[in-house]
Order: structure tokens, then sequence, then C-alpha cells
């Protein structure tokens, strides 16, 4: 497994400044977290790239800033508004595939929405379809504030759009969500792509590796039973770590204990 951190624990710091941040750290393996459609060209690009190069970065996902808009336009009913996602879409798709990133995370509709299940899966496989044509793969994330919170939901996707449907498991978005994220594992777990990880304790949702309780040894058994070998990805809010040293730190102890566990 690859083992890494996102650019979005930084968050606010410009998304250029914070890949350069984890990459001067010794983490190789990032998802990048886009902030504005600006970053994807122009000098900000540019120098994501030479960070990129300079430290043998590899770029697993990319999240879009965008997820908000999801929910109105890729998942409304208003067909220009979803031409229009789509194309930004697209652009995004084109730099994924640019950089080698193959991943490309989808929050997908707020539950205020009600959007039909049908309407539901029927954007999403348009939008995973196009992807495909890019070489990467759009995945739909468990978000608690989103339809893709519910189990049964993400298990009605996997059946019904088959091979053409995967999944980025948030542990705490799971726990968010009022579920375990081993849950989510036994309903979805032969379509997880990717993980964001964290740990947690009674009292936080989300913290650096080794900071709570969090059962990370079942976890590596689970994903062995499922031959899951794709990445790991540490992903925090900046309130939850006081330096970013931390961030590398949370990598390094994700690693030792996935070393332990394999002996």
């Amino acid at each position: 497994m690859d083992i890494g951190a996102s650019t979005a624990c930084l968050y606010p710091l410009e998304t250029e400044k914070a890949l350069y941040e984890l990459a001067v750290r010794g983490v190789r393996n990032v998802e990048i977290f886009i902030n504005s459609v600006d970053e994807l060209e122009g000098g900000i690009y540019a120098d994501m790239k030479k960070t990129i190069k300079e430290y043998g970065v590899s770029v697993k996902s990319f999240h879009p800033f965008s997820s908000p808009m999801e929910s109105v336009f890729l998942f409304g009913n208003y067909p220009r508004r979803t031409d229009y996602l789509i194309d930004m879409y697209k652009k995004y798709f084109e730099k994924l595939a640019e950089l080698g990133a193959e991943y490309f995370v989808l929050h997908g509709a707020i539950l205020s929405t009600h959007v039909d299940d049908d309407l539901y899966m029927e954007r999403y496989l348009r939008l995973y379809r196009i992807a495909k044509e890019f070489g990467v793969t759009v995945l739909q994330e468990n978000i608690c504030y989103c339809k893709s919170k519910d189990i049964d939901f993400l298990r009605k996707m996997s059946d019904q759009l088959g091979d053409e449907v995967r999944f980025v498991l948030d542990t705490k978005q799971a726990r968010r969500s009022g579920t375990d994220a081993f849950d989510y594992l036994d309903a979805i777990g032969d379509k997880v792509a990717h993980i964001h990880i964290s740990d947690c304790d009674e009292n936080c949702d989300c913290l650096p590796i080794g900071k709570g309780v969090f059962d990370f040894t079942k976890l590596f058994k689970r994903l062995d039973e499922l031959c899951y070998d794709n990445a790991m990805i540490v992903e925090l809010y900046r309130e939850n770590y006081t330096s970013y040293d931390e961030l590398r730190d949370s990598v390094v102890a994700l690693q030792s204990k996935l070393k332990d566990y394999r002996g």
C-alpha cells in the first residue's frame, strides 16, 4: 500500500505551497485538493509540476473544491448546468492523466436535494464513463451530509452499476455518519479503491495517526482479506494538528503500523 497525505490537510494554505510543504517533509504519495480552477493552469500548475518532479512525488488522486456544486450542477434538473460541470471536470481529468493520477473524488448530492436514486446513478455513470476516456476513475466518497452516507444507497450503487463504480472510504466521515467504517467495507469493500484515513478517540473523530485508539490492525487485516493494495491517504482538518511536521509523522506512523502488522 502507498501511504501519503492530502494537501487538504493544510487548507487554507495555497495548494502549490501545501504540496511543497508535504514534499519537503518526505511525503511521497499525495492527494491534491484543488481549491480554484486556475490552479490547473499557468504558473501555479507549473509550480506544482516542478515540486512533483523535484521530490519524486506520486499524485494518487484529485479532490475538487467544486464538491458543493455537485448537488445542483451534476445532480440537478437543469441540463445546461450539468453540462457545464462535466466540461469543468473534463479539464481536471486531462490534468490527472498528465500527472499520472488515477482517481477523482466525488462527494455527490447533499441529503437535502432528495435526488432520485436512478437519476443519481445515471449522472454518476455518465461522469464515470467520460473520466475513463482519460484513464481516470471517478470514486464515490462516503460523506456524512451527502446521500453517500447511506450504506444501503452505496450498496445499491454497487449492485446496479456493476463494474462501473468505485468508492473512497473516509474513516472520519464514517464516524460523523454514526456508522462503523468496517460496515462500509462489508458492504462495498471489494470496490473501494482509495482510503482517507485518520485516527480518533472518544473526544475527537479526527486525529493524527497514533494519537487515538482506532484499530489499525483490524483495518489492515480486513483490507488484506479484500486484496486491497491501493493508497491510504492521511486526511486531517487544520484544527486537528498543530504543525505540518505532524502530517509527516502521521504518514510515518501509519507506515510503521503497517510494517509491524506485516511482521
